[in-house]
């Protein structure tokens, strides 16, 4: 399978050109990718157009190691662009009239009632918009319930919308260019707040940094990378490679299994935020903590199905001897910090051997990699390992002073990186809040499993 002519794909924002286009540096994991002379005359500043079968090998190299993105405007449509909207619901019905409202008129549409309580009011409903109406009898899981309004598709795609989503009139439309692509399985939007003004101080922290929303950069969707996971609350997919859907027997990160399963199998998840889709965030402190618990719960199945792909933190050899360093906060611990990232700074620019500026480069990479590994040291200090974080605070203060450390640095990057609306003293208390149910869900599911393969760190070369 091979990139169509007219596949247009640009360099990611953290992709650089070495030594006059000799050479491209960048992508998950950072790798150099030297091209030849006849690759580079392929080029166009930062973009490149398929126009042969050479063009589309690099293209399709370029995709699979994250140096560029597809652009989504440029791409042509699918040959046949049908595709049907399936809505797991479960009560909710105003919910759901303005979903439906939101969804192109004429498009087949199976709103699958998952059990509710009020099932009249779901079916009046649905048979306003016109919509095919799928009454389970038993509350089987947003999962089930896609599942069994996917086994009714008869469309080449099929567009999965949770009833708390408003969608955006291009957003099905521009997803649907990515399968221009033709090892593209799914492709989902930006995940955004409702446009209406915030009224909690918990919603305007969720606009800032909601769960949902992966960001403002086009990325893949793979384990290990920035864009790890995809939420299904609005998700448009190839029915052919989908297979029996989602895994029924998960309630929580069966998106993020299913997503991993597709790119195990040799697929591509494309992450679009050029495009949204607007959520209808909790607003009450009490629903807003429970939501936060119940996605940390989803870590010990997805650890279970996945045990290489789930851990709080990834680290190379040599970070892992960074942050223990830095964690024990002795006389000798700076010195030996910079002694590591010296070593680590001349280990890369001897593979950056034949570049003009090795050192310089290799400067470049060893600090981005020293704050990765602060940012995932503090997520682990304050986030999945908190509990023993607590522990530790009440005995050393040398604990204390690393929690206070991380947990100020995190506040500091992250609120400036969210252009957050909200003032720093309940920014840093919602953040705080946050890791801590989200930590608390993911404790809860290891120990009722008996299990600690979620919270173990990866050391992975």
């Amino acid at each position: 399978m091979t990139l169509p002519l007219g596949f247009v794909v640009e360099f990611d924002r953290h992709t650089r050109v070495v030594d006059d286009g000799r050479a491209l540096l960048g992508g998950h994991p950072t790798r150099m990718l030297k091209l030849t002379p006849r690759a580079r005359r392929l080029l166009t500043g930062r973009t490149l157009v398929v126009r042969d079968a050479a063009g589309a090998l690099l293209a399709d190299r370029l995709l699979e190691t994250g140096l560029a993105h597809p652009v989504a405007g440029s791409l042509p449509t699918p040959g046949d662009p049908r595709y049907t909207v399936v809505v797991p619901v479960r009560d909710r019905p105003r919910q759901l009239d303005r979903l439906l409202r939101s969804i192109e008129p004429g498009r087949p549409v199976i709103v699958v009632d998952d059990a509710s309580r009020q099932p009249a009011a779901v079916a009046a409903t649905a048979a306003r918009h016109g919509a095919r109406l799928v009454a389970l009898t038993a509350n089987v899981g947003p999962a089930e319930a896609r599942n069994a309004g996917l086994r009714l598709v008869a469309t080449p795609y099929v567009v999965f919308a949770d009833s708390d989503i408003v969608l955006d009139p291009d957003t099905v439309p521009t997803l649907l260019r990515h399968f221009a692509d033709p090892l593209v399985a799914m492709a989902v939007p930006r995940i955004t707040g409702l446009t209406a003004p915030a009224t909690t101080w918990i919603e305007r922290y969720e606009n800032s940094r909601s769960s949902l929303d992966l960001g403002t950069h086009p990325a893949p969707v793979r384990p290990g990378t920035p864009v790890s996971w995809a939420s299904s609350a609005c998700v448009v997919a190839r029915v052919d490679v989908l297979g029996a859907g989602f895994d029924a027997g998960m309630r929580v990160g069966e998106d993020v299994d299913l997503c991993w399963r597709l790119v195990a199998a040799g697929r591509r998840v494309r992450y679009e935020p050029a495009v949204r889709a607007a959520h209808e965030h909790r607003v009450r402190l009490g629903d807003w903590l429970l939501r936060k618990a119940v996605y940390g719960t989803g870590a010990q199945p997805l650890a279970e199905r996945h045990p290489r792909s789930v851990a709080p933190v990834v680290f190379a050899p040599w970070s892992t001897v960074l942050a223990v360093t830095l964690l024990a906060g002795r006389r000798w611990s700076a010195p030996v910090a910079v002694a590591v990232l010296g070593a680590v700074t001349v280990r890369i620019a001897r593979k950056l051997d034949g570049t003009r500026h090795p050192y310089r480069l290799a400067v470049r990479l060893t600090g981005n990699g020293a704050l990765a590994t602060l940012s995932q040291t503090s997520a682990l200090l304050t986030r999945h390992w908190w509990p023993l974080t607590a522990v530790g605070c009440a005995f050393s203060g040398r604990v204390r002073r690393a929690a206070a450390v991380a947990a100020l640095a995190d506040i500091a990057l992250e609120y400036r990186r969210d252009q957050a609306t909200l003032d720093p003293l309940r920014y840093a208390v919602a953040r705080r809040l946050d890791d801590l149910a989200y930590g608390a869900g993911v404790w809860f599911a290891a120990l009722r499993a008996r299990s600690g393969t979620a919270l173990r760190p990866r050391v992975t070369r």
